[in-house]
């Protein structure tokens, strides 16, 4: 019984990290247009002024990004992030482009 309860608990845990794919985007131009996704320039400036980082997947769901440096230097980028999901935040361990 104690292995079963074992097994469960590391599956449950391991349940929790994934990879996801999207684009990595200033907060306010998140829910504009897919085509102002990708231009870094723009995000740049808005980053600049203090807007956040988001992660928008390709269906347009918004992501809060719990580690903006780990994705500071993707900024325009379609990219595969690694983390763990807590509520809409992920906490981000590795960014591929």
């Amino acid at each position: 019984m104690k292995k079963l309860l074992l097994v469960f608990g590391v599956a449950s845990i391991s349940a929790f990290a994934a990879d996801w794919t999207g684009y990595i985007v200033d907060k306010g131009c998140s829910t504009k247009a897919k085509e102002t996704w990708t231009n870094e320039a723009c995000v740049k400036r808005c980053v600049g002024r203090g807007d956040p980082l988001v992660f928008v997947t390709e269906e347009g769901k918004v992501y809060q990004v719990a580690d903006q440096d780990k994705v500071k230097a993707h900024g325009g980028h379609k990219v595969t992030v690694s983390g763990t999901m807590d509520g809409d935040t992920i906490k981000v361990d590795s960014v591929k482009m």
